[in-house]
């Protein structure tokens, strides 16, 4: 009797394991996805076989993961900052989803051979910043591809590191650390585009010849290089004054899925997992224990911070506007050419107008310098206008003009500043009739007090009298030698701009210091 029993329960057991077998599906689940993660499908693959999950990634994820995220139960984004300081933001007490990072990739350059060797021979120590970047763009020997940051992680992430390099303060950037926009040269630079990262790259293959650098991740260059879609691979450069790092966070959305997360999560940072991750996608692994090719172990170094307030990230991004946009700014600087500027004034007058035109080998000055497509007037003046010069850089030639206006110029007795600033808006009114959405601006430099010409009051109602568009002008006084600061101060609030002070650091110094500004 035993043994009859005994087959009937072996043939039970096995009939219910078969129907578990045969008649088990994938347990799919919906994930709002980077379009970057593409290329994950194949181990995704590996994931249903192994756990029972299927993935199922919908590649419309924005940078803030913006829009309805009902229905999906995971997100799964290059970064979840900006997601993260628009739930801040929202002001609603929603919790913060889990998160946990599955792998890494810096955002770096990529530059043809010839770039590359063009941007070393003059940096120091062979070692490129973002500010090398910054520096050859505005000269017009650098044209590159980054993705809009407007609706791409990567190009976000580009935006964001080449702004905290421009800062130059080592931390995540602040309100007043763009409060004048100092990426208007690298701007200048850029002749590629896309909506994300994979139409960038995919661009770029079809037109190799527009580009000398791509910005994005580390793993989409070295993975372009691989695909052996390039006349020759770019070389991977890792800017020393630091990068923005993506980890690539797994987000539970639906809080009735947490197992299931937990499982995916799991299997994903198991070591073989990891080994397959860095194998088929070339981002660096999440954990530390997986070894790297030769291509990663190249030292990250300073991982910049990601600002702590939603309303940097809109500034930095409604600066730069549409990508690639060819027209430049227009500044009009009056300068003083009074007898008190003769000598040491002067020098220092024309050795900031060297640093602008790019002899100021420092960070700071390669991302305020002048930039291909800016449009520059120059007005000398003393108790009258003297002589005035317009150029639109296009190269060295245009700077080096612009250099010897200023440098040749002689001196007139007395110091006009009110007329000169009444015919700084008189001229900005003609440009902006010409060009109306150009932006412009006044840069007012004098050593000295108005004792000519308009007085203060005149200029202002006949400011008050000019069209709107012009009256929107801002005015940056730079207050230099004896200048009246009260005056200029007053001028400054009167017309929406800013005084600097060059006497407490140099002219070249505050020069830079207004660059950008609006």
């Amino acid at each position: 009797m035993r043994r009859p029993a005994l087959a009937l329960g072996l043939l039970l057991v096995a009939a219910v394991l078969s129907g578990c077998t045969e008649d088990s599906e994938p347990r799919t689940l919906r994930v709002l996805a980077s379009p970057e993660l593409v290329d994950m499908e194949p181990l995704l693959d590996d994931l249903r076989d192994d756990t029972g999950i299927d993935l199922d990634l919908d590649y419309k994820a924005t940078p803030d993961l913006s829009g309805s995220l009902d229905g999906y139960d995971f997100a799964w984004p290059a970064t979840d900052r900006s997601y993260l300081l628009r739930l801040g933001a929202s002001g609603e007490p929603v919790a913060r989803p889990e998160s946990t990072a599955v792998m890494r990739s810096p955002v770096v350059v990529g530059l043809t051979g010839a770039a590359a060797d063009r941007l070393r021979g003059g940096a120091p120590g062979k070692r490129l910043s973002w500010a090398d970047i910054a520096d050859a763009a505005a000269a017009g020997s650098l044209r590159f591809g980054m993705a809009d940051p407007r609706r791409s992680d990567t190009g976000r992430a580009a935006l964001v590191g080449v702004a905290t390099a421009a800062a130059g303060t080592g931390r995540a950037l602040r309100t007043q650390d763009v409060s004048c926009d100092r990426l208007r040269g690298f701007r200048s630079g850029q002749t590629l585009t896309g909506a994300s990262s994979r139409e960038l790259i995919d661009t770029y293959v079809r037109r190799q010849d527009d580009a000398d650098a791509l910005i994005a991740h580390e793993s989409e260059l070295l993975t372009l290089n691989a695909s052996r879609k390039l006349r020759r691979p770019l070389e991977i450069v890792h800017p020393e004054d630091g990068m923005v790092l993506s980890d690539f966070p797994l987000l539970l959305l639906n809080t009735g899925e947490s197992r299931a997360y937990r499982e995916v999560v799991d299997w994903l940072h198991r070591d073989e997992t990891q080994r397959e991750l860095v194998r088929r996608t070339w981002r660096r692994p999440a954990t530390q224990d997986v070894p790297r090719p030769v291509e990663l172990r190249e030292d990250i170094g300073n991982a910049l911070s990601y600002p702590d307030r939603p309303e940097v990230v809109r500034r930095l991004m409604d600066d730069y506007g549409t990508p690639g946009r060819s027209t430049g700014d227009h500044v009009v600087f009056l300068l003083d050419f009074s007898t008190s500027m003769r000598g040491p004034r002067m020098a220092a007058l024309r050795a900031a107008f060297a640093d602008l035109s790019g002899a100021d080998p420092s960070a700071a000055g390669k991302f305020a310098r002048f930039y291909r497509g800016e449009k520059l007037t120059v007005v000398r003046f003393a108790g009258r206008v003297l002589d005035e010069r317009t150029v639109t850089v296009r190269g060295d030639k245009d700077l080096k003009a612009l250099q010897s206006f200023v440098a040749e110029g002689e001196f007139g007795d007395d110091t006009a500043v009110w007329s000169a600033l009444g015919h700084g808006y008189t001229s900005a009114s003609g440009a902006l009739r010409e060009h109306p959405d150009r932006p412009l601006s006044i840069v007012l430099m004098t050593d000295g007090e108005s004792n000519a010409g308009l007085s203060y009051g005149e200029f202002t109602r006949r400011h008050a009298r000019i069209g709107s568009a012009a009256r929107a002008v801002p005015t940056f006084p730079v207050h230099f030698g004896e200048a009246d600061a009260k005056a200029l101060r007053r001028a400054a609030d009167a017309t929406g701009g800013r005084m600097v002070d060059a006497n407490s650091s140099s002219l070249s110094q505050a020069f830079k210091e207004i660059r950008g500004c609006r």
